[in-house]
């Protein structure tokens, strides 16, 4: 029953965005349509992308199983997610998509293009969205394979090859018009499997008071702010950064900048993603913090197999294929909006940028044949590198953003409000800090605590600052587009 419910559920998600397919294949600006669905996004479609983006395994399977040990300090954290999408249109919005019509942007790395004039930065910022994005789309192609697998007893490999091969095909025929009407639908069933899952575990609990005591022998550090000492202020510091100020550098959440249809499109979308990010992560991560009152440690391999296992234990099958098609859509929109982004930097950012064919000879038809090829492709291989998967997403997925911001955030935001900022600025910055970034995490170096997202993001913006300084002043009259 669980099975039917999800095969029905991801054949939807197909079926619309073959349909949606139609109009992007035959349009006359095939890269404008496909990237960036013709900049035609309302409010509710804006936010709902945004938060489906920004949603991911790790909120839906890794952050609820991390709360289940960690207690409410795991929801301190995720709580700072919370205005991530008001902060992201706010600074990015109105003036990122002025900009990226009089530049006729369709990618980050298009404004990054018009914006510093440097093919390296154009090369250097393409590599590292390949690169992290296919890191992020193991994490969520683990996720989708795992909760087939302990859902609906079916091997690891025909779960990922049943997800994958949809969720590949509706992005790669359908581009970013079918991922951001996709993500609408899967941000509404997000909102109504978290209040499914949460109302289960407090019926099954027997209420809030009887969980609670529970709790207190079970868990007894459950309702610190530093998880009894397992959370320190300085990790706490550093997931605000990484998961919330920072965002404002993932090109993937960032694009949505570009797409939307006006300002009051804007400014709905602003309230919109921000109370439903609000609800799905609060209700999702008390969930795990409640649920060792309904779950003990040996029902499960590891934490993120917490919120499968209730939903087999507690969850009328029908209920419970529904609410699992919350984190499946998490995961589909997650790994579409990479996809979509990854294809891009390939197709877009270098291929049109640097190909020996004069762009007068490239055809809307090859374009859009090598665009869907491209997609498909790259979703072939994430398929390929998951077929073994790795433990704990959560964290794979936490890296992959690190990185990323590490990558753009000084480059996006210097290019958007400081005159100053230059090629020079870019290359150092864009170049150097994801590296510190990744040596840091790989050799466990830390300062005071501090994850590695803080110091190297530090490290960003000097290295930002220096190279401008010491590089050649950007020419005035390219100025005046941007400001």
């Amino acid at each position: 029953m669980i099975l039917s419910v999800l095969i029905l559920y991801i054949a939807l998600n197909l079926v619309i965005g073959l349909k949606i397919s139609k109009k992007s294949l035959n349009n006359t600006n095939f890269i404008n349509s496909y990237f960036i669905g013709e900049r035609s996004m309302g409010g509710l479609v804006l936010a709902m992308t945004l938060v489906a983006t920004f949603i991911s395994a790790s909120s839906f399977i890794g952050g609820p199983g991390i709360a289940y040990s960690k207690g409410l300090s795991w929801v301190f954290l995720s709580m700072i997610q919370v205005p991530t999408a008001f902060i992201i249109l706010a600074v990015l919005g109105k003036k990122f998509a002025i900009i990226a019509r009089r530049t006729n942007s369709v990618t980050i790395t298009d404004f990054i293009k018009h914006r510093y004039d440097s093919p390296l930065a154009i090369i250097i910022l393409s590599l590292w969205i390949i690169i992290f994005s296919i890191a992020q789309m193991m994490a969520q192609f683990v996720g989708g394979a795992v909760l087939f697998q302990s859902v609906t007893g079916l091997p690891y490999i025909v779960g990922l090859i049943i997800f994958g091969f949809v969720v590949i095909l509706y992005t790669s025929i359908g581009g970013f018009k079918a991922v951001v009407v996709t993500d609408t639908i899967q941000g509404i069933v997000m909102v109504i499997g978290s209040i499914i899952f949460l109302t289960t575990i407090i019926s099954k609990g027997g209420g809030i008071e009887n969980i609670v005591v529970k709790l207190n022998e079970v868990n007894p550090g459950w309702n610190t702010p530093d998880a009894g000492g397992e959370a320190p202020k300085a990790f706490i510091m550093s997931f605000w950064i990484l998961v919330g100020i920072a965002t404002i550098g993932l090109p993937q959440t960032a694009v949505r900048a570009m797409g939307f249809k006006d300002t009051k499109s804007l400014h709905n979308a602003m309230i919109y993603g921000t109370v439903v990010l609000g609800a799905i992560m609060l209700i999702m991560h008390i969930s795990g913090v409640f649920a060792p009152a309904v779950l003990e440690p040996n029902e499960f391999q590891t934490t993120d197999y917490v919120v499968p296992t209730i939903v087999l234990k507690y969850l009328n099958p029908i209920v419970g294929g529904l609410f699992i098609a919350a984190p499946i859509a998490a995961v589909m929109s997650t790994v579409s909006s990479l996809l979509i982004m990854t294809s891009a930097a390939i197709v877009n950012d270098l291929y049109l940028n640097f190909s020996k064919t004069s762009k007068e000879n490239i055809t809307e038809k090859f374009l859009s044949k090598f665009s869907v090829l491209t997609t498909f492709s790259i979703g072939l291989i994430v398929f390929l590198l998951t077929i073994t998967p790795p433990d704990l997403i959560v964290w794979i997925n936490l890296f992959a953003m690190g990185g990323m911001e590490c990558a753009f955030l000084s480059s996006i935001i210097f290019g958007l409000y400081w005159k100053r900022a230059n090629s020079t600025g870019v290359i150092l910055s864009s170049t150097l800090s994801p590296i510190i970034y990744i040596l840091m995490k790989q050799y466990n170096i830390s300062f005071y605590g501090l994850d590695a997202i803080v110091p190297s993001i530090i490290i960003s913006i000097i290295l930002f600052v220096v190279g401008s300084f010491l590089g050649k002043k950007t020419n005035e009259e390219k100025l005046k587009v941007f400001f």
